[in-house]
């Protein structure tokens, strides 16, 4: 399926797209991060939005040790 710049990742909003800038703009904005931050995450968790978003989570928890 095509990817519509109008809704981002709409077909795929299971997945993290590092190739495409928009993607990469709007799950940072959606998950409260940086683009280095969401680059790190998927690169440590895979692209699973749901892996991401735990991934970081975890990340917040511990840092807050």
């Amino acid at each position: 399926m095509a990817h519509h710049q109008a809704h981002p990742g709409h077909s795929d909003r299971k997945y993290i797209n590092l190739s495409e800038d928009y993607e990469v703009r709007d799950w940072a904005k959606h998950f409260n991060v940086t683009e280095d931050e969401l680059r790190e995450a998927v690169k440590n968790a895979g692209s699973n939005a749901e892996e991401v978003e735990a991934y970081l989570n975890k990340k917040t928890s511990n840092n807050g040790k």
